[in-house]
Parts: C-alpha cells; sequence; structure tokens
C-alpha cells in the first residue's frame, strides 16, 4: 500500500515508515528553537529571581526595614502568580502558547526595572556614624561630649546626624515600588512553567520528553548561578556609586551598614528578561505531532478533551478555532476531574510542605552565612553562585539521566525522589552542630567587664566607663578593641578623643577597653573579626551544603515528572497551574514572611532610621538564629515525610486497582489495537481502552 500524501506533514496520515517519520518530528527544528528560547527565559525568570533574594540585605538595609517586610516583599512575587495562574494555565492551553509566553517575559522585564526605580528617586545613603571624613586637628571634636545631669536623666543625645530635609527621606513609600514590581514579575512568570512544559510535552516524543524538561530544569539552574554572581559583583559596588567621592566613605562592605549597588543588577536582569522575550513572537502555535503519540496517546492539543467522563463529550480538532464559552463552560468540571485525583491532592500536600522549607531556606541563606559565620554579603552571594547551585543543577541533570536510563515507573519515580530527599534530610541534620559563638559585644553579649552570656535583663549599653558621656543607645557605629570585644560606639566604648580621618580614624583614651586590657585604649573602625574557631568550621558547612543540596536535588526531576505522570494528558497544563498555584499560595507568600519574622525574634540590636522609628537589624544572636532557622526547615521536612507514607499506600493501591481493570475490562480491544498499532485513526479507542490502566498516564 503506498502511503498517503506526504505533502500533509504533521497531519493524521498513514505512513509507511513511522520510525522515521517520529524521528523527523523529534528534530523538529521549530522545535527546537522552543526548547532553546524556553529554556533562555527559564534563565532569565531564574536570574532576576536569584539576585532578589541575593539583595535581601541590602533592601534592609537601604529602606530601614525589617526580615519581616523583606519577606513580604519576596512573597509578593508569588500574589502575582495567584492572581492569573489558574485562568493562563488553563486559557493559555488552548491559545497561542508561545505568544502568551513572550507576553509574560515583557512583564517580567517591566516588573524588574520597577524594583530598580526608588535608588533614582530616593535621596543618597547616609551612613550612620561618628567619622568626619576630614580632621582637622584645630577642629577635632571629641567623641565623648560632656554630659549634664539633665541630659544624663534624659539617657540619650541627639543625634549626630542631621535633621534638615527628615521628610524627604522617608523611605517607607519607597519599598512599595519594590513591592509592586516584584508582583508585576509574579504575573510574568507565570505562563512560562506551565505553558511551557506542556508545549514540550505535548510534541517531543514520550521517551524525549523527560530528557528535554531535565535540561531545561537544569539550564535554568544556571540563572540563579549568573543571579548570586551578579548580587556579589553589585554587593561589592557602593549604593551611590557615581554619585559620591569613595574617600569619604567610611565603612566596609562587610559593615552592617554598607548597601551595595543593589539597583544596578536589576537593571541588567530586566534587560535580559526583555531579550528572553523576542524567540517566541516566532514561533508557531503547533508543531507535527510525533507518531508515537498519535498511537499511544492523544494531546489535549490533538482532540483537546476525550470523552473520558459523561461530563466531558466534546472533542475538539487541532483545526478548530478556540471556543472561549465552551472552554469556559468545561473548567468546573474539569477542575472537579482533577482534584478528584487522591494521588495528585497528596503529591501536592508534600511538594507545599517541602516548599515552605526549601523557600524559607534559600531565601533567607545568604543572610545566615553573613550573620552566623560574619562573611560579607559579597562572600555569601559568590559562594551560593559558584558552589552552591553548580551542586543544585548537577543534581537535577542527573535525576533526568537515571530517570531514562533505568526508564523508572512512576512508582520507581516516587522512591527515589522519597529515597533521596531522606538522604538529604539526615545530612542537614549536622547543620545543627556546625554553629559559632556569638560576637564579643559590650553591653549586649558580654559585659563591660567582659564576662559572656548576658541575660537580657542584664544587657546595658551604658556603663561606668562611660557614664561621663552623653551617648546615644540608638547609634550603630562600631569599633574593635584591641581586647577583641566589640563596642557599639566610640562613645560607649569611652574615647575622649581622636586621630586620622576617614577609614584610618583611630579613637584613643577608651576608658572601657581599660576594663579588660590595661594598656592599649585605643580603638579602630568596625566590628571585631570573628573567632578562629568559627572560621575553620566554615569550610565543612560548604562542604556539607553542597553534598546536600546535590543529593536532594537528584529526586527534582523524577519528582516533577511523577506529577505529570500521575494525571490524565488532557489535565496536564491545568494539572501544573494549579500545582504552580498552590505551592506559590500556600508556600512561595508565607514561608518568606514567617521566616522572615522568626528572624526578627533573634535581633539583639536594631538600627533606627533618620526621622525616628525602628530600622533593620544590626546583629543577631547567632545561636537562637541558627537553632530557629534550621530548626524550622528540618521540621517542616520532617511533617512532610508522614505525607509521603500516605502517598506511596495510595499509589500502590491506585495502581492495583488499576491493572485489575485493565485485565477485566479490554483484553479483546487491546488485542485489536496491536494488530492495527501502525494507525493513528484508532487513537480514541485506545485511550477508551487503556484509561484505567497506569500505563496509560503520560509518558515522559
Amino acid at each position: 500500500m503506498k502511503k498517503m500524501d506526504s505533502t500533509a506533514k504533521g497531519s493524521w496520515t498513514l505512513d509507511a515508515n513511522p520510525i522515521s517519520s517520529a524521528v523527523k518530528n523529534s528534530c523538529h527544528p521549530n522545535l527546537k528553537m522552543f526548547l532553546a528560547a524556553l529554556s533562555f527565559a527559564y534563565f532569565a525568570k531564574a536570574l532576576s529571581g536569584s539576585y532578589m533574594k541575593s539583595t535581601i540585605t541590602q533592601l534592609e538595609r537601604r529602606f530601614d526595614i525589617s526580615s519581616y517586610l523583606i519577606g513580604i516583599i519576596d512573597g509578593s512575587f508569588e500574589v502575582g502568580n495567584l492572581l492569573v495562574i489558574a485562568f493562563v494555565s488553563y486559557f493559555g492551553a488552548k491559545l497561542h502558547r508561545p505568544k502568551i509566553i513572550a507576553i509574560g517575559c515583557i512583564l517580567m522585564s517591566l516588573g524588574t526595572f520597577l524594583i530598580a526605580m526608588p535608588h533614582f528617586i530616593i535621596g543618597r545613603y547616609k551612613i550612620e556614624t561618628s567619622v568626619r571624613s576630614s580632621v582637622n586637628s584645630t577642629n577635632n571634636l571629641s567623641p565623648c561630649p560632656a554630659s549634664s545631669p539633665e541630659s544624663i536623666r534624659a539617657g540619650d543625645r541627639p543625634s549626630i546626624l542631621p535633621s534638615r530635609g527628615c521628610e524627604g527621606e522617608s523611605s517607607v513609600s519607597m519599598w512599595i515600588y519594590v513591592f509592586l514590581g516584584n508582583v508585576l514579575r509574579g504575573i510574568g512568570e507565570t505562563p512560562v512553567q506551565p505553558l511551557g512544559i506542556s508545549y514540550i510535552d505535548d510534541y517531543a516524543q514520550s521517551e524525549n520528553a523527560a530528557l528535554y524538561i531535565g535540561c531545561v530544569q537544569t539550564i535554568s539552574i544556571i540563572g540563579p548561578v549568573f543571579g548570586y554572581l551578579l548580587g556579589s559583583l553589585c554587593a561589592k559596588i557602593y549604593v551611590d556609586i557615581g554619585y559620591v567621592d569613595m574617600e569619604t566613605v567610611t565603612i566596609t562592605p562587610g559593615d552592617a551598614r554598607w548597601v551595595g549597588a543593589w539597583w544596578l543588577g536589576y537593571l541588567i536582569a530586566g534587560a535580559i528578561t526583555l531579550m528572553s522575550a523576542v524567540p517566541f513572537w516566532f514561533l508557531p502555535k503547533s508543531l507535527p505531532m510525533p507518531v508515537d503519540k498519535h498511537d499511544t496517546s492523544c494531546t489535549p492539543e490533538q482532540t483537546r478533551f476525550i470523552k473520558d467522563s459523561p461530563t466531558m463529550e466534546h472533542k475538539f480538532r487541532p483545526e478548530e478555532p478556540a471556543n472561549l464559552h465552551q472552554m469556559a463552560k468545561e473548567f468546573v468540571p474539569t477542575l472537579k476531574s482533577l482534584l478528584g485525583n487522591s494521588v495528585y491532592i497528596i503529591y501536592l500536600c508534600v511538594t507545599i510542605i517541602q516548599f515552605n522549607s526549601l523557600i524559607g531556606m534559600v531565601t533567607y541563606k545568604p543572610k545566615y552565612i553573613e550573620q552566623h559565620y560574619g562573611q560579607s554579603a559579597a562572600k555569601a552571594n559568590f559562594l551560593m553562585g559558584m558552589i552552591n547551585i553548580p551542586a543544585v543543577a548537577l543534581g537535577m541533570f542527573s535525576g533526568g539521566v537515571v530517570m531514562k536510563k533505568y526508564k523508572l515507573g512512576i512508582m520507581g519515580a516516587a522512591k527515589f525522589a522519597f529515597g533521596t530527599s531522606l538522604l538529604g534530610y539526615f545530612l542537614s541534620l549536622f547543620f545543627l552542630a556546625m554553629g559559632c559563638e556569638n560576637s564579643k559585644v559590650a553591653g549586649i553579649t558580654v559585659s563591660y567587664s567582659g564576662v559572656e552570656g548576658l541575660s537580657y535583663e542584664e544587657r546595658s549599653l551604658f556603663s561606668d566607663c562611660n557614664s561621663g558621656c552623653l551617648c546615644s543607645r540608638r547609634e550603630w557605629d562600631p569599633v574593635c578593641g584591641e581586647n577583641g570585644i566589640t563596642y557599639v560606639s566610640p562613645c560607649l566604648a569611652g574615647c575622649t578623643s581622636s586621630s586620622g580621618s576617614g577609614r584610618n580614624t583611630v579613637f584613643d583614651n577608651c576608658r572601657c577597653v581599660a576594663n579588660t586590657q590595661p594598656g592599649n585604649l585605643t580603638v579602630t573602625l568596625g566590628q571585631c573579626p570573628r573567632r578562629d574557631s568559627c572560621d575553620k568550621i566554615f569550610p565543612y558547612f560548604l562542604a556539607l551544603s553542597v553534598l546536600s543540596s546535590f543529593i536532594i536535588s537528584l529526586g527534582g526531576t523524577p519528582g516533577f515528572v511523577l506529577l505529570i505522570r500521575c494525571i490524565k494528558p488532557e489535565l496536564k497544563s491545568l494539572a501544573l497551574g494549579i500545582h504552580t498555584l498552590a505551592t506559590r499560595t500556600l508556600a512561595g507568600i508565607p514561608a518568606p514572611i514567617y521566616f522572615g519574622a522568626i528572624i526578627d525574634t533573634t535581633c539583639l540590636k536594631w538600627g533606627y532610621k533618620m526621622c525616628g522609628g525602628r530600622g533593620a537589624c544590626r546583629i543577631y544572636n547567632t545561636s537562637a538564629y541558627r537553632i530557629l532557622y534550621l530548626g524550622l526547615t528540618l521540621g517542616l521536612r520532617t511533617v512532610s515525610f508522614f505525607f509521603c507514607i500516605l502517598g506511596f499506600a495510595l499509589l500502590k493501591r491506585h495502581i492495583k486497582k488499576e491493572e485489575k481493570n485493565a485485565l477485566t475490562n479490554g483484553s479483546a480491544e487491546l488485542e485489536s489495537l496491536r494488530k492495527e498499532e501502525n494507525s493513528s485513526i484508532h487513537c480514541e479507542q485506545f485511550i477508551l481502552a487503556l484509561d484505567c490502566s497506569p500505563d496509560r498516564e503520560t509518558r515522559l
């Protein structure tokens, strides 16, 4: 029999050589272009998202806000997703998916530019310091001004910063722009994952889809690498670079008051995201269908909705225009069918809990490295980008390779994902033992006589050695004594004179230093460095972090494949959208907020805004920070494992039931299909025959 018209490529025709046709479809140039475009879009959105994480401490200090508010800003990205995700996932799957993704990329870029806008409308960053850029020996002001009895009773002295223009310095409204920009980023990011992944799964061969998805996910991990490296670079550059003389800046990148050029990275990320939108405008709405999918499963783009239930009686051909009224009418029964899948519901519960743990941990990990191990923001971001993220990328790619090599089924994928997660959990327990002691700060963590372990009631910034000075308890201008103790300010160190200028300023005759080390009574700018024991622990922390990240990410791709395989083909886009909606709503939004609120409870010294009110935290109780941060992360993962056990039970029961129904339901029809396996005209019969078979689920 001669094959039918060969010019009707991608149409429902008989082919004498279906294998060669399948190969031809799998290598379709438009599919390659879509894979490249989607990978670049994933890269761009991951770069801007990770850059947002890397600027958390910079934003806290620049806008004088707490970690709790930073959590709200970070969670606003998920708010944007929440607004449109369900409708984009459902209706977008039936419209021109590449162009919808392009529109999303444009919105993401606009949101990223909006985040950077406050820098250009807010005033210059003013550092809270008692150091002058130049010192005239005849006009040298004492860091310890004499106090009168009235001022001593007041217990504070006026701030050294000028109050002129205070009204114009209010930064409360400025972080609103960052919040709104992140919301817009979230709206724009919405169509990229559900529409992009479903497009690949629809038009790639079944055995190649898992590898393609793994490659896209792996390339997207490169985005955070560059995002954190960009964050590291910008954190080294002073926020007002080009507008101020750097000789007048008296602090270093390791100082708790340092703010880097956070805005510069957002401009770069926005430009890259805008570029990622271009290729999608030139891609078609649909591609030629692989032959294996003609024979085994009809995707939504082939038959739109197969008659799997009485409520789904209509089929749509690819040639038919989208009927929005009909799609809206079918939305509720389709959603009901999806939520009736118990395995899918348990999967949602597990991922929601684990995403709470993951998002909270990743959001504040650079901050944890800064505060606990005394590293600068630039170094923390550099380590995240160069060490931690590549381990995650390698793990995700390796997971996809394992799936393809061993051809893991739905149960095999579930076991593999659970096993890697459990092993990574046990390794993470060792983080609790890798702790550092609190920095020695007089009046906060140690007494002025050097006694450690002060209780809350015993903390007092004032002592006999600085009682003759009118010092402010609100200032944070740390200086380091030769005794290894940090003092909150030169005034609170009891210093009476200074020499030098700028970063070379040295304060002399510091009476509080004499309490622990008679002789050398000088202090220098900045906090004292961490103890040697902490520096020795840090490399082990990094090594364990890399190993645990790699092992946990091994289950990333199999876990994602499990999500797609446990649902019907025509529900793929909606299921991915609902999954994204649930994780973003119940994990992405609340996790940074309550993690940030808990971290705020460990703050020992708050900064203050120029115009009054509490600002950003200057120093944390590192022991409490470690226990709460790691304890919450591991506690959430512990809860998720109980749901995993329930999920395995439901999955096994479901598979047994499906196999039993398959044996009693369609042996005759299966035999008929074997004889006609080279013909695509029996697609609907095959779907009905295998409706209850575990193999009937989408193959990747």
